[in-house]
Protein backbone atom coordinates (compact mmCIF):
# COMPACT_ATOMS: atom_id res chain seq x y z
CA UNK A 1 0.00 0.00 0.00
CA UNK A 2 1.31 3.21 -1.32
CA UNK A 3 1.37 5.95 2.12
CA UNK A 4 -1.23 8.78 1.38
CA UNK A 5 1.53 10.56 4.06
CA UNK A 6 5.69 10.53 3.70
CA UNK A 7 7.13 11.59 7.26
CA UNK A 8 10.55 13.06 6.86
CA UNK A 9 12.75 10.79 8.48
CA UNK A 10 16.13 12.73 10.18
CA UNK A 11 19.28 11.75 10.26
CA UNK A 12 21.00 12.52 13.52
CA UNK A 13 21.79 16.07 11.99
CA UNK A 14 22.58 17.33 16.10
CA UNK A 15 25.26 14.88 17.18
CA UNK A 16 25.13 14.93 20.87
CA UNK A 17 26.86 18.27 22.59
CA UNK A 18 29.31 15.91 24.95
CA UNK A 19 31.27 13.42 24.24
CA UNK A 20 30.07 9.76 24.86
CA UNK A 21 32.59 8.27 27.68
CA UNK A 22 31.13 5.43 29.72
CA UNK A 23 33.75 6.51 32.24
CA UNK A 24 32.59 9.91 33.21
CA UNK A 25 29.34 11.33 33.40
CA UNK A 26 27.08 13.18 30.60
CA UNK A 27 26.15 16.11 32.59
CA UNK A 28 28.10 18.42 35.05
CA UNK A 29 24.85 18.33 37.37
CA UNK A 30 25.51 14.29 38.24
CA UNK A 31 29.28 12.70 38.58
CA UNK A 32 29.63 9.53 37.11
CA UNK A 33 27.96 6.15 38.68
CA UNK A 34 27.55 7.62 41.74
CA UNK A 35 23.31 7.58 43.53
CA UNK A 36 22.69 9.78 45.80
CA UNK A 37 21.57 8.79 49.53
CA UNK A 38 21.98 11.24 53.08
CA UNK A 39 23.60 14.50 51.23
CA UNK A 40 26.56 12.37 50.06
CA UNK A 41 27.46 10.64 45.98
CA UNK A 42 27.56 7.13 46.92
CA UNK A 43 28.69 4.22 44.63
CA UNK A 44 26.60 1.18 45.03
CA UNK A 45 28.02 -1.40 47.80
CA UNK A 46 29.77 -3.95 45.53
CA UNK A 47 30.56 -1.16 42.99
CA UNK A 48 28.33 -2.70 40.33
CA UNK A 49 26.98 -0.36 37.67
CA UNK A 50 24.30 -0.23 34.61
CA UNK A 51 24.34 1.79 31.01
CA UNK A 52 22.38 4.32 30.29
CA UNK A 53 21.60 4.88 26.46
CA UNK A 54 20.05 7.46 24.31
CA UNK A 55 16.82 6.14 22.22
CA UNK A 56 18.00 8.28 19.42
CA UNK A 57 21.37 6.28 18.85
CA UNK A 58 21.86 3.43 20.67
CA UNK A 59 24.82 4.63 22.24
CA UNK A 60 26.15 4.89 25.31
CA UNK A 61 25.34 7.56 27.75
CA UNK A 62 27.19 6.62 30.69
CA UNK A 63 26.58 4.84 33.76
CA UNK A 64 24.96 4.76 37.21
CA UNK A 65 24.51 2.43 40.23
CA UNK A 66 23.15 -0.52 40.39
CA UNK A 67 21.73 -0.91 43.96
CA UNK A 68 20.21 -3.51 45.75
CA UNK A 69 17.93 -4.51 48.97
CA UNK A 70 21.03 -3.19 50.58
CA UNK A 71 21.47 0.17 49.55
CA UNK A 72 17.76 0.50 49.89
CA UNK A 73 17.42 -0.11 53.56
CA UNK A 74 20.66 2.58 54.12
CA UNK A 75 18.90 4.90 52.37
CA UNK A 76 15.37 4.37 54.06
CA UNK A 77 17.18 4.46 57.66
CA UNK A 78 19.26 7.74 56.74
CA UNK A 79 15.85 9.09 55.59
CA UNK A 80 13.91 7.90 59.21
CA UNK A 81 16.40 9.46 60.94
CA UNK A 82 15.96 12.86 59.11
CA UNK A 83 12.76 12.56 59.16
CA UNK A 84 12.63 13.49 63.15
CA UNK A 85 14.36 16.96 62.39
CA UNK A 86 13.10 17.82 59.22
CA UNK A 87 9.38 17.72 60.49
CA UNK A 88 10.27 19.84 63.15
CA UNK A 89 10.93 22.63 61.05
CA UNK A 90 7.98 25.09 60.52
CA UNK A 91 6.02 25.25 57.48
CA UNK A 92 8.16 28.63 56.75
CA UNK A 93 11.19 27.26 56.57
CA UNK A 94 10.34 24.60 54.33
CA UNK A 95 8.08 26.80 52.10
CA UNK A 96 11.75 29.24 51.76
CA UNK A 97 13.88 25.80 50.90
CA UNK A 98 11.06 24.94 47.81
CA UNK A 99 11.39 28.71 46.80
CA UNK A 100 15.02 27.88 46.19
CA UNK A 101 14.68 24.77 44.80
CA UNK A 102 12.38 26.30 42.11
CA UNK A 103 14.31 28.69 41.52
CA UNK A 104 17.57 26.59 40.73
CA UNK A 105 15.48 24.11 38.42
CA UNK A 106 15.06 27.21 36.43
CA UNK A 107 18.38 28.31 36.30
CA UNK A 108 19.50 24.81 35.21
CA UNK A 109 16.43 24.72 32.95
CA UNK A 110 18.40 24.11 30.12
CA UNK A 111 20.67 21.77 31.03
CA UNK A 112 17.85 19.72 33.04
CA UNK A 113 16.47 19.42 29.32
CA UNK A 114 19.33 17.87 27.40
CA UNK A 115 19.58 14.89 30.18
CA UNK A 116 16.45 14.15 29.71
CA UNK A 117 16.33 14.56 25.90
CA UNK A 118 19.63 12.27 25.95
CA UNK A 119 17.70 9.78 27.96
CA UNK A 120 14.39 9.70 27.24
CA UNK A 121 14.68 10.63 23.66
CA UNK A 122 11.20 13.54 23.33
CA UNK A 123 12.10 16.64 21.26
CA UNK A 124 13.94 19.27 23.46
CA UNK A 125 11.15 21.38 23.04
CA UNK A 126 9.11 19.21 24.70
CA UNK A 127 11.68 18.38 27.68
CA UNK A 128 11.70 22.30 27.93
CA UNK A 129 8.33 22.48 28.66
CA UNK A 130 8.33 19.35 31.03
CA UNK A 131 11.30 21.07 33.51
CA UNK A 132 8.47 23.99 33.50
CA UNK A 133 5.86 21.78 34.44
CA UNK A 134 7.77 19.76 37.20
CA UNK A 135 8.95 23.14 38.83
CA UNK A 136 5.24 24.45 38.39
CA UNK A 137 4.64 21.36 40.80
CA UNK A 138 7.62 22.94 43.84
CA UNK A 139 6.22 26.25 43.32
CA UNK A 140 2.69 25.64 44.19
CA UNK A 141 4.11 23.23 47.10
CA UNK A 142 5.81 26.18 48.41
CA UNK A 143 2.86 28.17 48.64
CA UNK A 144 1.06 25.34 49.90
CA UNK A 145 3.30 24.47 52.99
CA UNK A 146 2.35 27.68 54.42
CA UNK A 147 -1.28 26.47 54.37
CA UNK A 148 -1.86 22.75 55.18
CA UNK A 149 -4.37 23.93 58.22
CA UNK A 150 -6.30 21.43 60.65
CA UNK A 151 -9.55 22.20 62.29
CA UNK A 152 -11.21 23.27 65.36
CA UNK A 153 -14.87 20.80 65.65
CA UNK A 154 -17.44 22.36 68.17
CA UNK A 155 -17.84 19.59 71.14
CA UNK A 156 -20.64 18.17 72.31
CA UNK A 157 -19.52 18.95 75.71
CA UNK A 158 -18.84 22.17 77.58
CA UNK A 159 -15.79 20.67 79.17
CA UNK A 160 -13.65 19.68 76.43
CA UNK A 161 -12.67 20.76 72.81
CA UNK A 162 -11.97 18.96 69.47
CA UNK A 163 -8.88 19.72 67.45
CA UNK A 164 -8.29 17.89 64.17
CA UNK A 165 -4.57 18.57 63.33
CA UNK A 166 -2.86 17.19 59.82
CA UNK A 167 1.26 15.49 60.41
CA UNK A 168 3.18 14.91 58.26
CA UNK A 169 2.90 10.61 57.25
CA UNK A 170 7.06 10.04 57.37
CA UNK A 171 9.57 8.51 55.15
CA UNK A 172 8.04 8.48 51.28
CA UNK A 173 8.91 5.68 48.64
CA UNK A 174 8.56 7.71 45.33
CA UNK A 175 8.69 5.22 42.18
CA UNK A 176 8.71 6.94 39.09
CA UNK A 177 8.48 6.19 35.61
CA UNK A 178 10.14 6.74 32.39
CA UNK A 179 8.14 9.38 30.02
CA UNK A 180 7.89 11.95 32.78
CA UNK A 181 10.57 11.35 34.43
CA UNK A 182 11.48 14.81 36.01
CA UNK A 183 7.81 16.14 36.19
CA UNK A 184 6.49 12.82 38.19
CA UNK A 185 9.39 13.08 40.71
CA UNK A 186 8.82 16.71 41.24
CA UNK A 187 5.12 16.17 41.16
CA UNK A 188 5.34 13.50 44.10
CA UNK A 189 8.29 15.26 46.00
CA UNK A 190 6.40 18.76 46.45
CA UNK A 191 4.13 18.02 48.57
CA UNK A 192 5.89 15.31 50.48
CA UNK A 193 9.03 18.31 51.81
CA UNK A 194 5.83 21.01 51.82
CA UNK A 195 4.58 18.77 54.68
CA UNK A 196 7.56 17.67 56.46
CA UNK A 197 8.21 13.97 54.82
CA UNK A 198 11.34 12.56 53.67
CA UNK A 199 11.66 10.77 50.45
CA UNK A 200 13.47 7.80 48.33
CA UNK A 201 13.42 8.41 45.12
CA UNK A 202 13.30 5.09 42.68
CA UNK A 203 13.70 6.29 38.85
CA UNK A 204 13.07 4.51 36.12
CA UNK A 205 16.06 2.26 35.25
CA UNK A 206 16.06 4.21 31.55
CA UNK A 207 16.16 7.20 33.14
CA UNK A 208 17.81 7.38 36.30
CA UNK A 209 20.05 10.95 35.77
CA UNK A 210 17.19 13.30 35.94
CA UNK A 211 16.31 12.29 39.24
CA UNK A 212 20.00 12.45 40.30
CA UNK A 213 20.31 16.34 38.95
CA UNK A 214 17.22 16.81 41.29
CA UNK A 215 18.37 15.70 44.14
CA UNK A 216 21.65 17.89 43.38
CA UNK A 217 19.98 21.07 42.94
CA UNK A 218 17.09 20.37 46.34
CA UNK A 219 20.75 19.10 48.78
CA UNK A 220 21.94 22.67 47.07
CA UNK A 221 18.43 24.56 47.96
CA UNK A 222 18.61 23.58 51.23
CA UNK A 223 17.15 20.41 51.46
CA UNK A 224 18.91 18.64 54.64
CA UNK A 225 20.76 15.12 54.16
CA UNK A 226 18.61 12.46 54.22
CA UNK A 227 15.30 14.01 53.41
CA UNK A 228 16.14 13.68 49.77
CA UNK A 229 17.58 10.45 48.71
CA UNK A 230 18.07 8.50 45.44
CA UNK A 231 18.22 5.07 44.60
CA UNK A 232 19.28 3.75 40.88
CA UNK A 233 18.64 0.50 39.81
CA UNK A 234 18.80 -1.62 37.20
CA UNK A 235 15.48 -3.84 35.31
CA UNK A 236 17.23 -6.64 36.92
CA UNK A 237 17.18 -5.15 40.77
CA UNK A 238 14.44 -3.30 40.46
CA UNK A 239 11.94 -6.02 41.61
CA UNK A 240 13.82 -6.18 45.03
CA UNK A 241 14.25 -2.37 45.57
CA UNK A 242 10.77 -2.33 45.14
CA UNK A 243 9.64 -5.36 47.58
CA UNK A 244 11.90 -3.35 49.83
CA UNK A 245 10.37 0.03 49.69
CA UNK A 246 6.52 -1.30 50.33
CA UNK A 247 7.81 -4.19 53.35
CA UNK A 248 9.74 -1.93 55.25
CA UNK A 249 7.71 -0.87 58.14
CA UNK A 250 10.01 2.07 58.37
CA UNK A 251 8.49 3.33 54.92
CA UNK A 252 4.65 5.17 55.69
CA UNK A 253 3.95 5.55 51.95
CA UNK A 254 4.25 4.20 48.20
CA UNK A 255 3.66 6.34 45.40
CA UNK A 256 3.75 5.05 42.79
CA UNK A 257 3.28 6.26 38.84
CA UNK A 258 3.27 3.39 36.15
CA UNK A 259 1.69 0.58 34.51
CA UNK A 260 -1.79 -1.40 36.44
CA UNK A 261 0.12 -4.88 36.41
CA UNK A 262 3.08 -3.46 38.34
CA UNK A 263 1.05 -1.72 40.63
CA UNK A 264 -0.86 -4.59 41.51
CA UNK A 265 2.53 -6.32 42.65
CA UNK A 266 3.27 -3.09 44.96
CA UNK A 267 -0.36 -2.53 46.64
CA UNK A 268 0.09 -6.76 47.28
CA UNK A 269 3.56 -5.74 48.89
CA UNK A 270 2.83 -2.97 50.81
CA UNK A 271 -0.47 -4.95 52.52
CA UNK A 272 1.94 -6.38 54.77
CA UNK A 273 2.62 -3.21 56.49
CA UNK A 274 -0.68 -1.56 55.78
CA UNK A 275 1.34 1.04 54.07
CA UNK A 276 -1.14 3.95 52.36
CA UNK A 277 -0.58 4.02 48.86
CA UNK A 278 -1.10 6.20 45.84
CA UNK A 279 -1.34 5.19 42.50
CA UNK A 280 -1.44 7.02 39.05
CA UNK A 281 -1.92 3.92 36.67
CA UNK A 282 -2.43 2.44 33.15
CA UNK A 283 -5.19 4.46 30.96
CA UNK A 284 -6.73 4.04 27.98
CA UNK A 285 -8.06 7.39 26.57
CA UNK A 286 -11.19 7.70 24.73
CA UNK A 287 -10.94 10.94 22.21
CA UNK A 288 -14.93 11.36 21.07
CA UNK A 289 -15.86 13.40 18.32
CA UNK A 290 -19.51 13.94 17.89
CA UNK A 291 -21.39 15.38 15.00
CA UNK A 292 -21.87 18.55 16.50
CA UNK A 293 -18.07 19.16 17.24
CA UNK A 294 -15.72 22.10 16.06
CA UNK A 295 -13.51 19.25 13.67
CA UNK A 296 -11.05 21.68 12.89
CA UNK A 297 -10.59 22.05 17.16
CA UNK A 298 -11.19 18.60 17.41
CA UNK A 299 -8.15 17.63 14.67
CA UNK A 300 -6.13 20.06 16.48
CA UNK A 301 -6.38 18.70 19.96
CA UNK A 302 -6.14 15.09 18.75
CA UNK A 303 -2.75 15.96 17.37
CA UNK A 304 -1.98 17.73 21.13
CA UNK A 305 -3.05 14.34 22.73
CA UNK A 306 -1.70 11.62 21.15
CA UNK A 307 1.59 12.64 19.51
CA UNK A 308 2.71 14.51 22.61
CA UNK A 309 6.28 12.47 23.18
CA UNK A 310 5.51 9.99 20.88
CA UNK A 311 2.44 8.83 22.25
CA UNK A 312 4.08 8.14 25.23
CA UNK A 313 1.84 9.69 27.93
CA UNK A 314 -0.46 7.93 30.63
CA UNK A 315 -3.92 10.52 29.97
CA UNK A 316 -2.85 10.18 25.63
CA UNK A 317 -5.65 9.58 23.72
CA UNK A 318 -5.70 5.98 22.52
CA UNK A 319 -9.00 5.47 21.24
CA UNK A 320 -10.80 7.53 18.77
CA UNK A 321 -14.56 7.33 19.03
CA UNK A 322 -15.83 9.71 16.11
CA UNK A 323 -19.07 10.06 14.32
CA UNK A 324 -20.10 8.28 11.39
CA UNK A 325 -21.02 11.32 9.71
CA UNK A 326 -17.88 13.13 10.42
CA UNK A 327 -15.08 10.56 10.30
CA UNK A 328 -13.78 11.27 6.68
CA UNK A 329 -13.61 14.55 7.59
CA UNK A 330 -11.69 13.67 10.70
CA UNK A 331 -9.78 11.56 9.18
CA UNK A 332 -8.68 13.52 6.06
CA UNK A 333 -7.55 17.15 8.18
CA UNK A 334 -5.33 14.77 10.60
CA UNK A 335 -3.47 13.12 7.58
CA UNK A 336 -3.00 16.77 6.21
CA UNK A 337 -1.81 18.18 9.73
CA UNK A 338 0.23 14.35 10.31
CA UNK A 339 2.06 15.01 7.00
CA UNK A 340 2.79 18.77 7.75
CA UNK A 341 3.31 18.65 11.40
CA UNK A 342 5.25 15.43 12.24
CA UNK A 343 9.13 15.29 11.79
CA UNK A 344 10.81 12.21 13.37
CA UNK A 345 14.93 12.50 14.71
CA UNK A 346 17.23 12.88 17.66
CA UNK A 347 15.62 14.93 20.17
CA UNK A 348 18.24 17.71 19.75
CA UNK A 349 17.63 18.48 16.70
CA UNK A 350 15.40 21.57 16.47
CA UNK A 351 13.35 20.20 13.75
CA UNK A 352 12.36 17.12 15.46
CA UNK A 353 8.95 16.73 16.64
CA UNK A 354 8.46 13.03 17.10
CA UNK A 355 11.42 11.65 18.83
CA UNK A 356 12.29 7.77 19.61
CA UNK A 357 10.29 5.91 21.55
CA UNK A 358 11.67 4.38 24.74
CA UNK A 359 13.38 1.16 23.72
CA UNK A 360 13.38 -1.39 20.84
CA UNK A 361 10.84 -3.44 23.15
CA UNK A 362 8.13 -0.74 23.09
CA UNK A 363 8.71 -0.64 19.30
CA UNK A 364 7.98 -4.07 18.76
CA UNK A 365 5.21 -3.36 21.40
CA UNK A 366 3.43 -1.00 18.92
CA UNK A 367 4.42 -2.67 15.63
CA UNK A 368 2.15 -6.11 16.90
CA UNK A 369 -0.65 -4.09 17.56
CA UNK A 370 -0.76 -2.24 14.80
CA UNK A 371 0.02 -5.55 12.48
CA UNK A 372 -2.58 -7.57 14.31
CA UNK A 373 -5.53 -5.06 13.74
CA UNK A 374 -4.58 -4.33 9.97
CA UNK A 375 -5.01 -8.06 9.99
CA UNK A 376 -8.15 -7.79 11.64
CA UNK A 377 -9.66 -5.72 9.08
CA UNK A 378 -8.50 -2.23 10.10
CA UNK A 379 -6.96 0.17 6.98
CA UNK A 380 -3.29 1.56 7.34
CA UNK A 381 -3.82 4.76 5.74
CA UNK A 382 -0.19 6.08 6.92
CA UNK A 383 2.53 5.22 8.92
CA UNK A 384 4.03 1.97 10.40
CA UNK A 385 6.85 1.80 7.73
CA UNK A 386 10.02 -0.03 8.55
CA UNK A 387 12.38 1.49 10.27
CA UNK A 388 14.84 -1.24 10.99
CA UNK A 389 18.12 -0.17 9.04
CA UNK A 390 17.78 2.99 10.80
CA UNK A 391 19.54 3.56 14.22
CA UNK A 392 17.73 4.29 17.73
CA UNK A 393 14.26 2.94 18.56
CA UNK A 394 11.49 4.89 16.23
CA UNK A 395 8.16 4.35 15.47
CA UNK A 396 6.45 6.19 12.44
CA UNK A 397 3.73 8.05 12.86
CA UNK A 398 0.59 6.15 11.75
CA UNK A 399 -3.00 6.53 11.52
CA UNK A 400 -5.73 3.29 10.93
CA UNK A 401 -9.26 3.10 10.38
CA UNK A 402 -11.93 0.84 10.64
CA UNK A 403 -10.93 -0.07 14.03
CA UNK A 404 -13.50 -2.12 16.15
CA UNK A 405 -13.94 -3.13 20.14
CA UNK A 406 -12.61 -7.03 19.79
CA UNK A 407 -9.23 -5.41 18.45
CA UNK A 408 -6.06 -5.48 20.98
CA UNK A 409 -5.48 -2.19 19.70
CA UNK A 410 -8.50 -0.74 21.63
CA UNK A 411 -8.53 -2.69 24.45
CA UNK A 412 -4.47 -1.70 25.58
CA UNK A 413 -2.31 1.01 26.05
CA UNK A 414 -0.83 1.69 23.24
CA UNK A 415 1.74 4.22 24.30
CA UNK A 416 2.73 4.77 20.56
CA UNK A 417 2.42 7.32 18.21
CA UNK A 418 -0.68 5.21 16.40
CA UNK A 419 -3.83 7.40 16.00
CA UNK A 420 -6.83 4.52 15.70
CA UNK A 421 -10.28 5.53 14.53
CA UNK A 422 -13.12 3.83 15.49
CA UNK A 423 -16.67 4.94 14.10
CA UNK A 424 -19.97 5.00 16.46
CA UNK A 425 -23.66 6.14 15.58
CA UNK A 426 -25.17 7.34 19.06
CA UNK A 427 -24.58 8.81 22.15
CA UNK A 428 -25.23 5.99 24.14
CA UNK A 429 -23.19 3.50 22.59
CA UNK A 430 -20.48 5.44 22.30
CA UNK A 431 -20.47 6.17 26.15
CA UNK A 432 -21.20 2.40 26.44
CA UNK A 433 -17.70 1.66 24.38
CA UNK A 434 -15.66 4.53 26.20
CA UNK A 435 -16.32 2.63 29.67
CA UNK A 436 -16.08 -0.73 29.09
CA UNK A 437 -12.47 -0.12 29.79
CA UNK A 438 -11.49 -1.75 33.09
CA UNK A 439 -9.06 1.44 33.56
CA UNK A 440 -10.36 5.64 33.77
CA UNK A 441 -7.64 7.57 34.10
CA UNK A 442 -8.43 10.66 31.14
CA UNK A 443 -10.99 10.94 29.26
CA UNK A 444 -11.78 13.37 26.04
CA UNK A 445 -14.83 14.42 24.35
CA UNK A 446 -15.79 17.32 21.43
CA UNK A 447 -19.38 18.71 21.00
CA UNK A 448 -21.22 22.25 20.72
CA UNK A 449 -24.03 20.23 22.14
CA UNK A 450 -24.37 21.93 25.60
CA UNK A 451 -26.85 19.42 26.95
CA UNK A 452 -24.35 16.31 25.33
CA UNK A 453 -21.74 18.19 27.19
CA UNK A 454 -23.54 18.05 30.27
CA UNK A 455 -24.96 14.72 29.91
CA UNK A 456 -21.65 12.89 28.73
CA UNK A 457 -19.23 14.29 31.02
CA UNK A 458 -20.90 13.28 33.99
CA UNK A 459 -21.47 9.81 32.04
CA UNK A 460 -17.84 8.95 31.44
CA UNK A 461 -16.13 6.99 33.66
CA UNK A 462 -12.79 8.91 34.34
CA UNK A 463 -10.95 10.86 36.90
CA UNK A 464 -10.22 13.60 34.93
CA UNK A 465 -12.36 14.41 31.61
CA UNK A 466 -11.23 16.78 28.74
CA UNK A 467 -14.37 18.63 26.79
CA UNK A 468 -13.27 20.28 23.61
CA UNK A 469 -9.68 20.43 25.41
CA UNK A 470 -6.88 17.72 24.43
CA UNK A 471 -4.17 18.85 27.12
CA UNK A 472 -5.71 18.86 30.59
CA UNK A 473 -2.50 18.71 33.16
CA UNK A 474 -1.50 21.35 35.57
CA UNK A 475 -0.27 21.91 38.69
CA UNK A 476 -3.48 22.93 40.13
CA UNK A 477 -5.85 19.73 39.63
CA UNK A 478 -5.95 16.55 40.91
CA UNK A 479 -4.41 14.38 39.30
CA UNK A 480 -5.95 10.75 39.56
CA UNK A 481 -8.15 8.17 37.71
CA UNK A 482 -10.50 5.68 39.03
CA UNK A 483 -11.31 1.81 38.38
CA UNK A 484 -8.09 -0.11 37.44
CA UNK A 485 -6.39 3.57 36.96
CA UNK A 486 -4.98 4.08 40.04
CA UNK A 487 -6.06 5.85 43.94
CA UNK A 488 -5.37 9.19 45.66
CA UNK A 489 -4.22 12.13 43.82
CA UNK A 490 -1.39 14.15 42.92
CA UNK A 491 -1.64 18.00 42.57
CA UNK A 492 -3.59 21.06 43.34
CA UNK A 493 -4.74 21.10 47.05
CA UNK A 494 -5.83 18.15 47.31
CA UNK A 495 -2.34 16.21 46.33
CA UNK A 496 -1.23 17.33 50.29
CA UNK A 497 -3.59 14.58 51.37
CA UNK A 498 -1.61 11.92 50.27
CA UNK A 499 1.41 12.77 52.66
CA UNK A 500 -0.58 14.09 55.91
CA UNK A 501 -2.07 12.25 58.55
CA UNK A 502 -5.09 13.68 60.07
CA UNK A 503 -4.65 13.20 64.18
CA UNK A 504 -7.93 13.50 66.32
CA UNK A 505 -6.98 15.74 69.76
CA UNK A 506 -9.83 15.93 72.57
CA UNK A 507 -8.97 18.30 75.70
CA UNK A 508 -10.51 17.62 78.52
CA UNK A 509 -11.57 18.85 81.93
CA UNK A 510 -11.70 22.52 80.95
Amino acid sequence: MLPLIRHRLLRAAVQCQVAVNTRRSFTHLVPPSQSFIDGKWVPAEDGSTFPIYNPASGEQLGSVPDMSAAETKVAIHCAKRAFNDWKSTTAKERSMILHKWNILIKVNREELARILTLEQGKPLSESLGEIDYGASYIQWYAEEAVRVQGDIIPSPSKTSRILITKEPIGVCGLITPWNFPSAMLLRKAGPALAVGCTVISKPAEDTPVSALALAKLAYEAGVPAGVFNVVTASRAKTPEVGRELCENPLVSTISFTGSTDVGKILLAQSASTVKRCSMELGGNAPFIVFQSADIDAAVQGAMASKFRNSGQTCVTANRFLVHDSVVEEFRDKLMTLMSERLVMGDGLNPATTQGPLINHGAVEKVSKLVQEAVSGGAKLMTGASDLSDRKGSFYEPTLLTDINENMSISAEEIFGPVLAIQRFHSEEEVVRIANSSPVGLAGYFYSRDLGQIWRVAEALEFGMVGVNEGAISSEIIPFGGVKQSGLGREGGKYGIDEYVELKYIRMGGL
